[in-house]
């Protein structure tokens, strides 16, 4: 592992906008303002003691809410397999978090890509609760081969940008998802109560011009919600 990606990796986490400019330089508009989320929620990003220490990961990042020790890895393939010292570091990191109630993670670096060159990976453990519960949900662990065994497969991370978007979020955020879906729902049944009320005029009018609207057979239903709108109710 690079100390050189190390501490491109460092910047990042610790929010220096340089840092992130750096490693977004080739990314889309959409993932660099997803990565400069981090320089409002940074954390703070020290190298493990004696980094290399079994189960320490190379560096830590912390912040108020959250601390995560993380293993960095640099390939030139996208797939890493973890045997010998690289497994034994993996076991390591595991057995820490299942004792200390941790999620310690992975970064995968892939050299020569454009774009977001990092993907993140979980290692997993049964110990999480709150957000770290929460956030778990949204990180993949590392795969496994097919005789069970745990390695890095890049394209099966999770994106840097993402990563710090899902870690960056604010209150805000939140609640104006909420009050996007609360609208879109809204207006979806507004929609719904004026295309039957003009269906209905229509089926009124056609009555009154003694045309045999309905089959004998047709059962109007009460509620007059059509079926697919109840989905959407809270």
């Amino acid at each position: 592992m690079s100390s050189g990606y190390e501490r491109e990796l460092r910047a990042v986490l610790a929010g220096t906008p340089e840092g992130v400019r750096a490693v977004t330089r080739s990314c889309t508009e959409l993932e660099k303002a997803r990565a400069m989320r981090v320089i409002q929620r940074p954390f703070l990003v020290v190298r493990a003691a004696g980094s290399g220490m079994e189960g320490s990961g190379d560096i830590l990042a912390l912040r108020g809410d959250l601390c995560f020790p993380i293993e960095v890895k640099t390939t030139k393939s996208k797939k890493l397999y973890l045997s010998g010292r690289t497994r034994t570091q993996f076991d390591a990191m595991q057995a820490e978090g299942e004792r200390c109630h941790l999620m310690p993670l992975y970064a995968q670096r892939l050299k020569g890509v454009r774009g977001d060159s990092w993907r993140i990976f979980r290692v997993e453990t049964s110990t999480l609760s709150s957000k770290l519960a929460l956030l778990s949900r949204r990180i993949p662990a590392l795969p496994l081969t097919s005789k069970g065994n745990p390695m890095l497969a890049w394209d099966e991370g999770l994106p840097l940008h993402k990563f710090l978007a899902v870690l960056c979020r604010s209150d805000e955020d939140s609640s104006g998802a909420e009050i996007i879906a609360s609208s879109t729902l809204e207006i979806a049944l507004e929609r719904a109560r004026k295309y039957d009320t003009d269906h209905a005029s229509e089926i009124h009018e056609a009555g009154e011009e003694g045309e045999d609207v309905f089959p004998a057979e047709v059962i109007i239903p009460v509620d007059s919600t059509p079926a697919w709108v109840a989905n959407f109710r809270p």
